[in-house]
């Protein structure tokens, strides 16, 4: 297991993440908290250290449907480095922890003054843009069961227990589905022994069987980051 260290600030050579996190602040990561609101410009950027976020997106009267994951591994805020942009999508804390948070004005400066920051940045904003794309794909032409396989090992990787909260009725809105087929799929997960589920706490019992069950998306997903966050600062 990494360190709790946010994995942008820490591929930073050390003078600048000391600049970096001398304009940043620690900032609690509370569960169900709302960080951005849809249609309005970012005010700050998270570097979550642990605890993980979930994008929303709201489409008319439809329930919310997750569009992408934050964690350890990325950031909130990689395209203020476009500018002020309003965001189409709200970030809602779904694993408690905490982050570095930076005002969204200094760290287009910190951008601008450190070229390794730059470059990072840069390379997370076009990882999400190609995991956003594969999540449609994958929304489009993949059942259920396998993509909650993949999001449970999302949210594995990222909330770093095999134990977290979580109710069916959440998990069915981030899926984009009828609360009855992730109820189908996670009973069939809890019966082959690879989740225990009980009021709400779910606990991971079998990751490689998950991960055989999980949709081709959460390997390209990961691949997908891991090349493009191979940056050489």
């Amino acid at each position: 297991m990494q360190p709790l260290e946010n994995q942008i600030i820490h591929q930073l050579p050390p003078a600048a993440r000391r600049q970096l996190l001398a304009h940043c602040e620690p900032f609690e990561l509370v569960l169900s908290a709302e960080l951005s609101a849809r249609g309005k410009p970012l005010a700050y950027a998270h570097f979550p250290n642990e605890g993980f976020l979930s994008l929303v997106i709201d489409v008319d009267s439809h329930p919310p449907l997750e569009v992408g994951m934050v964690g350890v591994e990325s950031m909130l805020g990689s395209e203020l480095i476009l500018g002020a942009a309003a965001t189409p999508w709200r970030a809602l804390v779904q694993g408690a922890g905490s982050s570095w948070r930076i005002n969204a004005a200094q760290l287009r400066a910190q951008i601008e003054a450190i070229p390794a920051l730059q470059k990072l940045v840069q390379a997370c904003l076009l990882a999400r843009l190609h995991q956003q794309t594969l999540a449609s794909a994958c929304q489009r032409y993949h059942a259920i069961a396998p993509r909650l396989a993949r999001w449970l090992l999302m949210s594995e990787d990222r909330s770093r227990t095999k134990s977290f909260h979580v109710t069916q009725e959440f998990m069915a809105l981030m899926l984009g589905v009828r609360r009855v087929g992730v109820t189908e799929a996670a009973s069939h997960f809890q019966d082959t022994g690879l989740i225990a589920y009980h009021r709400g706490e779910l606990t991971v019992l079998n990751r490689a069987a998950l991960e055989n069950q999980a949709c081709s998306c959460y390997v390209a997903d990961k691949e997908i980051h891991n090349r493009l966050m191979k940056a050489k600062v």
